[in-house]
């Protein structure tokens, strides 16, 4: 048979012991929380490197990206060549108030338009604000941290190899058609130079 008044004792004994120990609460907003590399904000969009490839919206399991574009004919390089038509994106919406945060947009996107924010603080009063345009969604960039460095022991990644090869590659070539119109010009000194110089 339990005494009375026994849980009402534990109870106390444990305010007691913990009225001596400091706090572990963050006063937010005054203290902003220490967010940990990878965290999951908001989705900021890169609108450069956006193709319309709607690669995003078809993959999303809650529909809740929005995409509107228009093509666009560009005229021929070249006398002779085709046109070509190139898609413009009109409209780039993500509704926050039906995203789930699953990141799939960002890892099915093939030209890195799409990035995670760690910024969380976008609550709205009302749900139809919780829907982010193209110019909202581009302003996150500037929120979004740079990525992590390389393990120094890591193998290169092969676009860094292939562009830095490029890079050499046409660095070579500048570097020979330099060397060759510089003996050209001095071919062309020596020729032009007057004979009766040599015999005075």
């Amino acid at each position: 048979m339990a005494i009375p008044g026994t849980g009402l004792a534990k109870g106390l004994a444990v305010t007691l012991r913990t009225m001596t120990k400091r706090s572990v609460t963050d006063q937010y907003p005054d203290a902003l929380p220490a967010l940990p590399p990878r965290s999951r904000g908001v989705i900021a969009l890169f609108e450069e490197n956006c193709t319309v490839c709607m690669l995003c919206a078809r993959e999303c399991p809650d529909w809740c990206i929005y995409i509107d574009s228009h093509k666009e004919t560009t005229p021929a390089v070249v006398p002779g060549g085709r046109e070509r038509s190139r898609n413009v994106l009109d409209r780039f919406a993500i509704d926050f108030s039906l995203c789930m945060y699953c990141g799939i947009c960002i890892e099915v996107c093939p030209f890195d338009a799409l990035f995670w924010s760690p910024e969380f603080e976008y609550a709205e009063t009302d749900i139809l604000e919780l829907t982010h345009e193209r110019d909202k969604l581009r302003d996150w960039m500037w929120t979004v941290p740079a990525p992590p460095a390389l393990d120094p022991a890591a193998e290169e990644p092969k676009e860094i190899a292939a562009a830095r090869k490029a890079a050499d590659k046409a660095l070579a070539a500048q570097a020979q058609a330099e060397a060759q119109a510089q003996t050209q010009a001095q071919a062309q000194a020596e020729a032009t130079q007057d004979p009766g110089e040599g015999d005075s």
